[in-house]
């Protein structure tokens, strides 16, 4: 069923009618995608926008409604939408199931069929926030401002498998496996990122080690020579892991494989603070994206209001810079945000003293409120 609001007072720019099918998914899934779409209908209220939201199954969900974790009707209304939005997938309940029956299969699933292939993971950490971060002071009065550019249907995650056993051996491989076309059209996301931002980029591979990664810097040594005006540099992964944490200031824009970009932005988010802050959004050559928190489905705490919805809004905020050209729209989103956290609001994830705890929904409505 769809679901619309109409936006009644309008406030300059051009009106936009957009369909958004909405993931809910698993855990805490939807509470926190309530909370953005909560957002987005404030946004739709004061600019004049409408945005008509279309549920649909994926993850566990999917499998105990279908039986699969992405059902074709999910993918069919996804290619008709103008954009997806995503809670999150996941949860001990499927942990047994086999691999392509997983929740996380169908993440994979959605990607590939949208032709997805850059993950755009930004990590920044605000002011309000600088006391939760886990490293020392001196070490971010530098600044923490990068974006990693994440390759994002190549790479082991979508490579050839295989488990076997010979000899009563058990083995298990899998292919990291990469042409000069998938790493020319990442290195290029990344390149004009690092145009519109410092104007820095590092590509990060194991080349000492990996084939892969070889090929990977040559087609990105290729791709820089188009770019003067950027300043490149090649780094090994896991020195850029270590440099994360001993001088993240150094870095604007990261570019990587699938699985190298995976940890990575993981290990970037939490020096920011908590995984409850970081959105992202995965692109492809159209404007159509999938957007959501990179966090997973917390079932822990799933049902129970203690989310963090903070992720999932801001992913909202990159859906309308990215997919929809609403610049002004996400950066008025961007600043609710940092004017909530700024009045000393909370939610449990990253509480300190003298802050105020809020629930998720509450954190939801105060930010709206701000728009």
């Amino acid at each position: 069923m769809g679901r619309q609001t109409d936006g009644e007072l309008f406030l300059g720019g051009s009106l936009m009618n957009k369909k958004i099918a909405v993931i809910k998914g698993d855990g805490i899934g939807p509470e926190i995608v309530a909370e953005a779409e909560k957002v987005l209908n404030k946004v739709a209220e004061k600019y004049g926008h409408t945005f008509e939201y279309t549920d649909v199954l994926m993850g566990g969900c999917a499998i105990d409604a279908t039986g699969v974790p992405l059902p074709q009707e999910t993918v069919d209304i996804c290619l008709k939408s103008d954009s997806v939005l995503l809670g999150a997938v996941g949860g001990a309940k499927w942990d047994t199931l086999p691999g392509n029956l997983r929740p996380e299969a169908g993440l994979l699933g959605i990607r590939g069929a949208l032709k997805l292939f850059a993950n755009i993971r930004p990590a920044k950490l605000l002011a309000p926030l600088a006391d939760a971060c886990p490293l020392k002071k001196e070490i971010t009065d530098s600044g923490l401002d990068l974006v990693i550019v994440r390759e994002l249907i190549g790479g082991a995650y979508f490579g050839k498998r295989e488990t076997k056993t010979e000899n009563g051996v058990k083995t298990a491989s899998d292919s990291m496996a990469y042409s000069d076309y998938e790493v020319e059209r990442i290195c290029r996301v990344a390149f004009e990122m690092a145009k519109k931002r410092r104007g820095k980029l590092h590509s990060v591979d194991k080349a000492n080690v990996l084939d892969s990664s070889r090929l990977w810097r040559e087609v990105a040594h290729k791709v820089r020579d188009e770019y003067p005006e950027v300043e490149y540099a090649d780094i090994l992964v896991d020195n850029c892991a270590m440099q994360l944490v001993r001088n993240p200031g150094q870095f604007d824009v990261l570019v990587t494989e699938n699985l190298f970009g995976d940890i990575l932005s993981d290990e970037a988010s939490m020096i920011t603070g908590s995984l409850g802050m970081i959105p992202s959004a995965s692109l492809g050559e159209t404007s159509l994206g999938l957007y959501e928190p990179i966090h997973g489905s917390a079932p822990d705490i799933a049902g129970q209001n203690k989310a963090n919805p903070i992720a999932t809004i801001l992913s909202a905020a990159m859906m309308m810079r990215y997919s929809f050209d609403m610049a002004k729209e996400a950066d008025a989103v961007e600043n609710a945000v940092n004017d909530v956290l700024e009045e000393g609001y909370r939610t449990a994830d990253i509480m300190s003293e003298g802050m105020k705890t809020v629930s998720c929904s509450e954190m939801g409505t105060l930010i709206s409120e701000k728009i």
